[in-house]
């Protein structure tokens, strides 16, 4: 062989990075997003300790106030556009084909192209840190005319406006590939009331998606062009424009940051309950509900501008509060009476609807236009928005990662190190961002980089603060796990909890087209359990090896 000739393993390892990447695969497709993702959470985490020791204290000068603001705007887009959206349609992606037993996604390609397009999007948003002005520093929600040429001068806040322009192109494409998934590529059986619980998340999610992000694209186009000299956005009638735009699209993600979530969190409480997850057609009107509500109620961020009418925000955004109802009210009855397991996925889930609650109440606080002239600009809403995306959103997440881990990688994380994760990051999540109703409540504003020695407020921040480091030791203990649980494998088998829908009737992971064996009957969204009921009730009527995660034979659709 030619000293020149590359090795074996070298061309296979090559081979391999070249073939993840460019795999059409739905599941290769949505684990890279979620591990894109992942880094940029890591990466935000860090923005988010240096601005915690920042406001540890009363005029400190741990950075400047050019610094802060490039922190404060990166942290805010990274976590939005970069981590808890793109999570969400990484989750929908991977799991939404396999639950409605598809052995694909629809238009694979096209899915992998929006992969490549969001993460463009994202390496260019970040490479503003780079620049000689530093990065985009108007916040992420970049509001004229803050974020113009003449007040946020320089190449970063360029690279910001096009890295959003092409993370939100690219979620948009992989949510309609998602969309016409579940629309044409549903197994025999599954029809649109018979789709799990989690699938009817993703779709609502999807629906939003292609309903709102092209605003978003709308707005940073001509936020872009404004930049460039054109002249767009005029005057106080010209600002009111922009966050229309920008709102119509700002709101509904929140919900897109929620719904995925609030699916995971509820696939876990029903497994780990033993039980159907209850009010199932209840559930559905929820959510289709809440995702026509979610798209009406925009303006409500603009309560305090003048440029709006309240009263129809108002009713509109206090109106959220029944299908939320709705939703709490089948996740407490699906406990009880259940047979309850406090597995790590358990703990999260009902960590996500517990301190979600707190965020959501908040909500309907601020929906009231006399409270919100209060609350505005100030520590509230702060406290608010964080309590829904990262002390519900994310803990939704996390209870997705214990309960679909298995599936994906054929390995359990291990239950002690994952119980430490959630004590953890529940301690420094209530640490961190309960005081912040307090502080708000007392008059300290946000986006603010330093702030004088008010009663208080220097207690507060240092707790907040400490909270802070909390979280990063329990996201520590996290990503341990993960190492610990791949090296050392305890393999899980197929179906380790005993699961409800079709992802957990094939291997783990799954083959390359999902299921090699025929589909069990389905005869609802809980399928498995179906199964297994029934099989309680005529034990001749299939043969189901003893143990968790049984291979069949499924018992035929016309069987006793």
């Amino acid at each position: 062989m030619s000293a020149t000739a590359p090795s074996v393993s070298t061309v296979s390892r090559a081979s391999g990075l070249f073939g993840a990447a460019a795999s059409t695969d739905h599941k290769r497709i949505g684990l890279n997003m979620g591990l894109a993702s992942l880094l940029f959470f890591l990466g935000a985490g860090v923005m988010a300790l240096l601005m915690r020791t920042q406001l540890a204290q009363p005029h400190v000068r741990f950075v400047s106030d050019q610094t802060y603001n490039e922190l404060f705007t990166m942290h805010g887009s990274t976590m939005i556009f970069l981590f808890v959206t793109p999570m969400a349609m990484a989750l929908a992606t991977y799991l939404v084909p396999l639950q409605i037993g598809a052995s694909s996604i629809s238009a694979p390609r096209l899915a992998l192209s929006a992969f490549w397009i969001w993460l463009s999007g994202g390496i260019i948003m970040q490479l503003g840190w780079l620049t000689e002005e530093g990065a985009g520093r108007s916040g992420w929600f970049a509001y004229v005319p803050l974020s113009n040429s003449a007040n946020t001068p320089g190449v970063g806040q360029d690279l910001w406006t096009v890295g959003v322009i092409l993370a939100a192109g690219g979620l948009t494409i992989i949510g309609g590939c998602v969309l016409a998934t579940i629309a044409r590529r549903r197994a025999p059986g599954m029809s649109m009331m018979r789709m799990p619980v989690f699938t009817w998340t993703g779709l609502v999610s999807v629906l939003m998606v292609v309903g709102s992000f092209p605003v978003v694209i709308l707005a940073m186009s001509l936020l872009y062009a404004e930049r460039l000299g054109a002249r767009v956005f005029i005057g106080y009638s010209g600002a009111i424009d922009y966050q229309d735009l920008f709102w119509f699209f700002g709101h509904p993600v929140v919900y897109v940051m929620f719904f995925p979530f609030l699916g995971a969190a509820a696939e876990a409480i029903a497994v780990n309950a033993h039980k159907r997850w209850f009010g199932y057609a209840a559930f559905v009107a929820s959510m289709l509900a809440f995702a026509a509500l979610s798209m009406s109620v925009w303006s409500h961020h603009m309560f305090t501008t003048g440029g709006v009418t309240n009263q129809y925000f108002a009713t509109t955004s206090t109106a959220l509060a029944v299908p939320a109802g709705i939703e709490y009210f089948d996740m407490v009855a699906t406990l009880i009476g259940g047979a309850i397991l406090l597995r790590t996925s358990m703990l999260f889930a009902l960590g996500f609807f517990l301190q979600f609650l707190i965020g959501g109440l908040s909500g309907i606080f601020v929906a009231s236009p006399v409270l919100d002239y209060h609350a505005e600009d100030s520590y509230i809403v702060v406290g608010h928005f964080h309590y829904t995306l990262f002390a519900g959103s994310v803990f939704g997440f996390f209870a997705g990662v214990y309960h679909w881990f298995p599936k994906v990688t054929g390995a359990r994380l291990r239950e002690g190190l994952g119980k430490l994760h959630f004590v953890l990051l529940l301690v420094g999540t209530n640490m961190t961002f309960l005081p912040m109703f307090f502080l708000g409540n007392d008059g300290m504003p946000r986006r603010i980089a330093e702030y004088p020695n008010h009663p208080g407020w220097g207690t507060l921040n240092l707790l907040e603060t400490v909270g802070a480091g909390v979280i990063a030791l329990g996201v520590l203990a996290f990503l341990v796990n993960v190492v610990v649980s791949l090296r050392n494998r305890e393999v899980a088998g197929e179906d380790p909890w005993l699961g409800h829908t079709l992802e957990w009737a094939t291997s783990s992971p799954p083959p390359r087209h999902n299921f090699e064996r025929p589909l069990p009957p389905i005869t609802s969204y809980a399928p498995l359990l179906d199964l297994r009921e029934r099989a309680q009730r005529d034990a001749s009527a299939v043969r189901v090896p003893a143990g968790r995660g049984g291979r069949g034979p499924w018992p035929q659709e016309g069987a006793p």
